[in-house]
């Protein structure tokens, strides 16, 4: 009796769960209602068995519970209940399968006038990139990938000079347009999700992977990486603008191509510029940002702002003066030496010494004005 009023007690508990709890979906803003209708077969489907199964067993646990003086028949087979539960099991997972199954069709089938736009994965940051005038997206391998050609743009394909590049983690997409996303991944397994889109996708290394959806609702949404793709998984995160047409083409021709992108900029005058700007693309490019910030917020490591001339506390309870020696040997052997309060996470970095030097500048010139002074000045000498 006791196991059956526990099954009962956790039926009810279930069901009143399900229609009481506060975690429900995100406001729709795409096409994909079908995604949310087949959600709601799923759990209709498996509520349905769960409660039935619990049910049942309860009342077998009540009827034929133990009594005095009875014995229990043994009927080792019976083909008439196996017909039934093979039959209604088939249909219930026919019932599961068949409409996923038709709206995966449609999710990866695009309407011919869609948008493209890629979406390059990289722990833990987003990058994005529109085909240009010619609506074709240029080649890419990653033996072109570099500080200044993260995305890896094959450099002699014409097709690919008037892409437009986006190296930060906010995209605008134009209202009611339908837009096919290809993704990319430099390094490990990630999923590009937005939540309210309800369309996600496995970003695989070494594939292009796509869906396509239609933005139904302006406004600014969250995207999300959906794969455990390392330490700063959780500050993997982006944004798309959904806005009206117009806005979305102003924003759109202000962006810069390939082409621009790899022009050679102007001899820099003496000083340090030229290689803190080297510095901040190595940043980028290397992913350094998604676990150091810039404005004095810590994340997975600490942030670069007023980190250069400060004395740190290591995790052996050491201390050791943030300068260009210590930097240097930091990144070129991160597991050497913990800063406390932080993960021993940072992995090691391949850089040239001048890659090395252009890094070590830019954190420089991050640091406190009597360090970035000095720093300036030994850069000029």
């Amino acid at each position: 009796m006791t196991m059956a009023v526990a099954l009962l007690l956790i039926v009810a508990g279930s069901v009143l769960f399900h229609v009481f709890n506060p975690w429900w979906t995100t406001p729709l803003a795409s096409n994909w209602k079908l995604m949310d209708d087949t959600l709601g077969i799923t759990l209709a489907i498996t509520g349905i068995f769960f409660i039935v199964i619990n049910l049942f067993i309860a009342y077998m646990l009540v009827r034929f519970r133990h009594r005095a003086g009875q014995r229990a028949a043994h009927e080792p087979e019976n083909r008439k209940l196996e017909r039934w539960l093979i039959g209604g099991t088939t249909v219930a997972i026919m019932a599961l399968l068949a409409p996923g199954l038709l709206v995966y069709a449609n999710y990866v089938r695009e309407p011919r006038d869609a948008l493209v736009l890629e979406v390059l994965a990289q722990q833990w940051q987003w990058r994005f990139r529109f085909p240009g005038e010619d609506g074709k997206l240029g080649a890419t391998d990653a033996r072109f990938f570099s500080a200044t050609n993260p995305f890896g743009i094959d450099p002699v394909d014409r097709a690919g000079q008037d892409d437009l590049l986006i190296a930060g983690d906010e995209v605008h997409l134009p209202l009611g347009k339908p837009v096919l996303v290809l993704m990319r991944s430099n390094d490990v397994l990630h999923d590009f999700f937005v939540p309210n889109f309800r369309a996600r996708m496995n970003t695989v290394p070494g594939q292009v992977s796509r869906f396509w959806f239609t933005p139904t609702v302006a406004g600014r949404y969250e995207a999300l990486c959906a794969q455990l793709c390392g330490v700063g998984h959780p500050n993997m995160r982006g944004y798309v603008v959904v806005e009206d047409p117009a806005n979305y083409k102003a924003w759109h021709a202000a962006l810069p191509t390939f082409a621009k992108s790899q022009a050679k900029a102007p001899e820099a005058p003496a000083g340090g510029d030229a290689r803190v700007q080297q510095g901040r693309a190595l940043a980028d490019s290397k992913g350094c940002v998604a676990c150091h910030t810039i404005d004095g917020s810590p994340r997975v490591g600490p942030t670069w702002k007023g980190l250069y001339g400060k004395t740190e506390t290591m995790a052996d309870g050491s201390t050791a003066l943030v300068d260009e020696a210590f930097l240097r040997s930091f990144i070129r052997d991160p597991q050497a030496r913990h800063v406390k309060g932080f993960p021993p996470v940072m992995p090691k970095v391949e850089l040239s010494d001048e890659e090395l030097a252009a890094l070590v500048a830019y954190i420089q010139s991050l640091g406190s004005p009597p360090a970035q002074a000095a720093a300036e000045q030994k850069a000029v000498r």
